[in-house]
């Protein structure tokens, strides 16, 4: 065996140790980011150091979208500015405890500033008469582990109907500054835009993914 041989054997025995090698980095860090996803996912966190009391979105940390299919080329995430939400906390009964969302219609960000006066128009949400979507909880199931369902009534264009989330609260504690109480909210929920009326070109992009990230601060 010449030395040439010995050259071309030892290269393709790297190239195979460093292609094994990665190999193993992506699957150590798509382990990672699975594992890590899944206890955010299913993972809640436990209420019994939460008082009672309101408590209120914190606006810089509140994040309520929506996405949908465009065509099947893409998927836009859309978001409200502006999330206004009042949860009272009941500590004894947790199940008990009320949630009360006002997003502005006017506060929507598409990222697109043409966008933005188009989805405001009476086809979609008709700011003109009708200002905000509100959603009232009605039923709370499973919170006391912290992760479950969330029903209520969800106001859009005048329209009521029910509308379910499910969510997770992804942790408990007190705000590292100032102290005060607060929790974390995952929570994502489906529905048709056309049944509350938003139905300008559906059925074309009509089934809607609501996608909601909120910290909550005590006030009360």
């Amino acid at each position: 065996m010449t030395l040439r041989h010995l050259t071309l054997i030892s290269a393709a025995a790297l190239l195979a140790a460093c292609s094994g090698a990665s190999d193993t980095v992506k699957t150590a860090a798509s382990d990672t980011v699975t594992k890590v996803a899944g206890e955010v996912e299913m993972k809640g966190a436990d209420l019994s150091g939460l008082p009672s009391g309101t408590y209120k979105s914190e606006q810089g940390h509140a994040y309520v979208a929506f996405q949908y299919w465009h065509q099947g080329y893409s998927k836009p995430i859309i978001r409200w500015g502006t999330t206004d939400a009042t949860v009272t906390f009941d500590a004894e009964n947790p199940e008990n405890s009320t949630l009360t969302v006002i997003l502005p219609v006017d506060d929507i960000d598409t990222g697109v500033p043409l966008w933005d006066e188009h989805i405001k128009e009476e086809g979609f949400f008709d700011v003109a008469n009708y200002p905000e979507v509100k959603f009232v909880s009605t039923d709370i199931n499973q919170i006391k582990d912290g992760h479950g369902t969330l029903t209520g009534d969800l106001t859009i264009k005048g329209t009521t109907k029910p509308f379910t989330l499910t969510g997770t609260i992804n942790k408990v504690g007190k705000h590292f500054r100032s102290g005060v109480d607060m929790f974390g909210v995952s929570a994502k929920g489906q529905l048709k835009r056309s049944d509350f009326g938003v139905d300008k070109y559906a059925p074309s992009a009509d089934d809607i993914e609501i996608m909601i990230e909120v910290e909550f601060q005590k006030v009360e």
